[in-house]
């Protein structure tokens, strides 16, 4: 594309060579002639003024000497757009595999591409445009919508539904029992896991995560929410919309989460809590069991607490050492002086 189709495609304001040819894009300190690049801070305004890339994507009001820009308001997200259209995702051909499994009684848009060794079971319905890799599996009653996109080996349990323009990467795990046992007469008691699991539009879910179905109730997924890889969310959790959750969390029975929360990796939730909107959970902090987290809190460490509190917690446990070597030497001090 050429830098003023670029411009024209983000209604921004080019600046420069508007004839440039771009090729891809690249990031700022390995970009060449026919690379597109972003600066999105004004810190990096000095690297960006000795790029080589061929055009950069500037803030709204930002000027550079000597380059050819793009002023947009958001430079980031107008790469993502430009990137989907020098580099359109490959598009598998519409139909079903030969060695596909499918049910008599399961509706599958025309236009769906289904791959090798699907199975679908009966009352299932799948959506227009939705693709579903190798060795997917659907269960009974499944509803999966429009444009998702199932990656190989993805297990769909029976009777989930799952909203339109979904992703979900290889090996995810949808619907499964949770983890629930009464203890009774001396052993464990399998409680029924008889609940629904609902995901809505937009949503998108790494490799080798597990959503268990409720118990009773439903485990619920909220739109637009991204869930990284080797997430374990547990039966009747109810999740916000546009959250962001990270690598190797685990998220309790019960446990409620608002609208814009964030959870660095290894972040664990216990049973029954609720963290409201727009929380920021830190990395390996820990949500102790029915714990609120009030909305707008930024929380770290175990038990999670205010940020601030905890910086200053972990300042005084780097003094301990120190601490601990002047109280040796006034004891040894004391010690002679007896």
């Amino acid at each position: 594309m050429r830098v003023s189709e670029i411009a024209e495609l983000l209604s921004g304001t080019a600046v420069g060579d508007a004839e440039r040819e771009i090729r891809g894009v690249a990031a700022l300190e390995a970009a060449g002639p026919n690379d597109l690049a972003y600066v999105e801070s004004p810190r990096a305004l000095a690297q960006a003024e000795a790029s080589q890339a061929g055009c950069l994507l500037v803030p709204e009001g930002a000027s550079l000497a000597g380059q050819t820009t793009i002023a947009v308001r958001h430079p980031k997200l107008a790469l993502v757009r430009v990137a989907e259209a020098l580099h359109p995702a490959a598009t598998p051909p519409a139909g079903i595999h030969p060695t596909a499994v499918v049910a008599p009684d399961a509706q599958v848009a025309a236009d769906c591409s289904v791959g090798p060794n699907v199975v679908i079971e009966g009352e299932v319905t799948v959506g227009a445009g939705t693709r579903l890799g190798a060795g997917v599996f659907l269960g009974q009653g499944v509803r999966v919508g429009a444009q998702c996109i199932l990656h190989p080996r993805v297990t769909v349990y029976p009777g989930a539904q799952i909203g339109n323009r979904v992703i979900l990467h290889a090996g995810a795990v949808i619907g499964s029992d949770g983890f629930g046992y009464v203890f009774a007469e001396g052993r464990h008691v399998k409680f029924p896991q008889l609940g629904k699991i609902v995901i809505e539009d937009d949503v998108e879910i790494g490799s080798n995560t597990t959503l268990d179905r409720g118990s009773l109730g439903s485990t619920i997924i909220g739109q637009g929410t991204k869930i990284d890889n080797l997430v374990q969310i547990a039966h009747n959790v109810k999740i916000g919309r546009h959250c962001i959750i990270v690598s190797q969390t685990g998220i309790s029975g019960s446990s409620e989460v608002g609208d814009y929360v964030v959870m660095a990796g290894q972040v664990g939730v216990g049973d029954h809590a609720r963290i409201e909107d727009r929380v920021v959970v830190g990395g390996q902090a820990g949500v102790l069991p029915g714990k609120i987290v009030r909305a707008g809190s930024v929380v770290w460490g175990t038990p999670c607490r205010p940020m601030s509190e905890f910086k200053k917690t972990i300042a005084r446990l780097a003094r301990l050492d120190a601490l601990a070597e002047k109280v040796k030497a006034l004891e040894k001090h004391l010690e002679k002086r007896m």
